[in-house]
């Protein structure tokens, strides 16, 4: 599978996970290629909003150029969302970073397996910290 298809699938993957939980989401149409900053995927319930900049990999980094993070920012700003990156290691599983959770370095932002392992979430504690956040 070539790696456009990789992360078609990844965020294929991550609607139905979504819709499962009781959220609605959808993949951006145009995203990366049109002129205005879009997300991969938005997804939100009746308390929050998240726009998810997504990738799949074999390696133990997956580099974002800046353009996709500051893209992700700027839609995130105006469209009141939580930002976040989830990426799809290999036989390792899927994790949610924040963006601070991300290197940055002179021509990319790097996200790495161990920090992802570390401080990432799993899908199910990215949907129940977005809900205890919204407790009193």
């Amino acid at each position: 599978m070539n790696t456009k298809a990789k992360g078609t699938a990844a965020e294929r993957e991550l609607i139905h996970l979504f819709w499962g939980a009781g959220w609605a989401a959808a993949r951006v149409a145009g995203s990366g290629s049109i002129k205005y900053p879009v997300p991969d995927v938005i997804a939100a319930n009746n308390l929050r909003k998240l726009a998810i900049e997504c990738k799949a990999t074999a390696d133990t980094n997956q580099y974002f150029n800046h353009k996709e993070i500051d893209d992700l920012k700027e839609f995130g700003k105006r469209f009141g969302a939580e930002t976040w990156v989830s990426i799809k290691f290999n036989r390792e599983g899927t994790y949610f970073l924040g963006l601070e959770d991300l290197e940055a370095t002179d021509k990319h932002f790097v996200a790495h397996l161990d920090v992802a392992k570390r401080r990432g979430l799993a899908f199910a504690e990215l949907v129940d910290k977005v809900a205890s956040d919204a407790d009193p």
